[in-house]
C-alpha cells in the first residue's frame, strides 16, 4: 500500500523495507501493534538486499569484538534456523578460501586467527589432493574450508519477513519515500512524498543507501558524526557454460576488506557467476560495464585456468553503503540510538554492507532490545 493520510501517533517507523529493515518489523511485531514501515520503492528489497551474492557468511572476516563478526556469528546459527522453520530455500554448500602461492598462505593463516577469535571454529584447512577431491577444476596451493558458509533466497527470505509483520499488524507502506523529519515533544513528524505527514514516538532509520541522509533529516551533522557514506559499486559477470563448481570458492581478501575479492557465486538453481568487484562511486547505478570483463577474467583465471574471457558476460551489479572511504580502514556497522546529541529514539542503522543479510535476525533482536523497548 502507499500511505497517504495524516495518521494519529504511532509508536515505531522503521524507514527502510530493505532484509534488515523487514525483520527490524518482523521482530518488532512480536511486541507492538502499533508500527509503521516505510519504503520509497513499490516493493521490499530493491537496494543492497537483492544485489548481492545471496551468501550466507560464517564471521571469518571481520575484527575481533566488531558488531560485524558478533552479528554475523550469531546471526548464521539464527538465520539457518530460520530458514528451516519457515521453509526459506538455503543451502549449507560450504566456501573455499584458497591461496595461490606461500605469500597468499600467511594470508590464510592470519584469516584463521581471526575467524578463531571471532567464535568461528569449524575450518578445516585443505592441501591440493584434498582441493582437489572437493574441486577438481580449482587450482590452489592451500584453502581453508567453511563448512558453515552457504547460500539463501534472500527474496523468499524477505517475503517471510514481510508476511510475518503484516500478519501481526505492522502496516507496510510503499511508494512512501520520507522526505523530512523533524523532532516535535512528542516524537518525530515525519513527511512522506513532500505532502503527508505522520507522528511516531521514535524512528528506526534502516534506510540503507540513503540511511545517512535520513539521519541528517532530523538534523545530525553526519560529517561530524561520522555518517557519511561511501557508495562503493560490485559487478557480476555470470558464466554461460554448465556450472562447475559445487563450493563457493573465494580468494584471500584485501587487507582493508573494501572487498572480499572476486569470487564465485552459485544460485540456488545451480548458475555460476563471479563477482562482485570494488569501485567507489559517485553515484548509484546499476550498469554493468562489458569492458571489465578482462579484469574478471584476470582475477579469476589462476583459480579456473579451464575458463576463457568469452565465458563471461555481464550480469548484475550491486551497491555497498561503505562507512569506510577509498584508502580508509575498515569500519564497523553504526547502531545506535542517539539520545546523547538530542534525538531520544531516533535509532540510526548506518553503513549496513555485508555480512548484513546473514546479521538481519541477529541485529534485529539487538535493535529492539538495546534500543527501542
Amino acid at each position: 500500500m502507499h500511505y497517504n493520510k495524516i495518521m494519529d501517533k504511532v509508536e515505531i517507523v522503521i524507514i527502510g523495507a530493505g532484509v534488515v529493515g523487514l525483520a527490524i518489523a518482523a521482530e518488532l511485531s512480536k511486541k507492538s501493534e502499533n508500527v509503521v514501515l516505510l519504503e520509497i520503492e513499490s516493493a521490499f528489497g530493491q537496494g543492497t538486499s537483492s544485489r548481492n551474492s545471496e551468501v550466507i557468511h560464517a564471521g571469518i572476516y571481520y575484527p575481533k569484538d566488531s558488531l560485524k563478526a558478533k552479528l554475523c556469528v550469531d546471526g548464521n546459527r539464527l538465520l539457518y534456523k530460520y530458514c528451516e522453520e519457515n521453509a526459506i530455500p538455503h543451502k549449507r554448500i560450504g566456501k573455499l578460501i584458497v591461496a595461490q602461492n606461500e605469500n597468499e598462505f600467511k594470508g590464510l593463516k592470519d584469516l584463521e586467527k581471526k575467524a578463531i577469535d571471532n567464535g568461528v571454529n569449524d575450518l578445516v584447512w585443505l592441501d591440493p589432493k584434498q582441493i582437489k577431491a572437493m574441486e577438481p577444476s580449482l587450482n590452489a596451493y592451500a584453502a581453508l574450508f567453511s563448512p558453515s558458509t552457504g547460500i539463501i533466497d534472500s527474496h523468499s527470505l524477505m517475503k517471510s519477513l514481510e508476511n510475518q509483520a503484516k500478519a501481526n499488524g505492522v502496516l507496510v507502506s510503499y511508494n512512501s519515500g520520507v522526505t523530512g523529519i523533524k523532532k516535535v515533544p512528542d516524537g518525530y513528524e515525519i513527511e512522506i512524498n513532500g505532502e503527508d505527514k505522520i507522528l511516531s514516538e521514535k524512528v528506526i532509520n534502516s534506510a540503507g543507501l540513503y540511511s545517512d541522509k535520513i539521519s541528517a533529516m532530523v538534523g545530525i551533522d553526519i560529517e561530524k558524526a561520522g555518517y557519511k557514506l561511501h557508495y562503493c559499486k560490485g559487478e557480476y559477470f555470470s558464466y554461460n557454460k554448465p556450472s562447475f563448481l559445487t563450493h563457493l570458492v573465494y580468494p584471500v581478501p584485501e587487507q582493508d576488506i573494501k572487498g572480499l575479492g572476486i569470487h564465485s557465486v552459485i544460485d540456488l538453481a545451480g548458475g555460476l557467476k563471479f563477482g562482485p568487484s570494488a569501485e567507489y562511486v559517485d553515484k548509484i547505478d546499476y550498469l554493468v560495464d562489458p569492458s571489465h570483463r578482462k579484469i574478471f577474467y584476470k582475477a579469476i583465471c589462476d583459480m579456473f585456468p579451464q575458463i576463457s574471457e568469452v565465458d563471461l558476460s555481464p550480469d548484475q551489479a550491486g551497491m555497498r553503503p561503505k562507512l569506510q572511504g577509498p584508502g580508509d580502514r575498515v569500519k564497523d556497522f553504526v547502531i545506535k540510538e542517539e539520545s546523547d546529541r538530542g534525538y531520544p529514539g531516533f535509532v540510526n542503522l548506518i553503513g549496513i554492507e555485508s555480512p548484513g543479510l546473514t546479521s538481519c535476525l541477529r541485529l534485529a533482536r539487538g535493535v529492539i532490545n538495546l534500543c527501542v523497548l
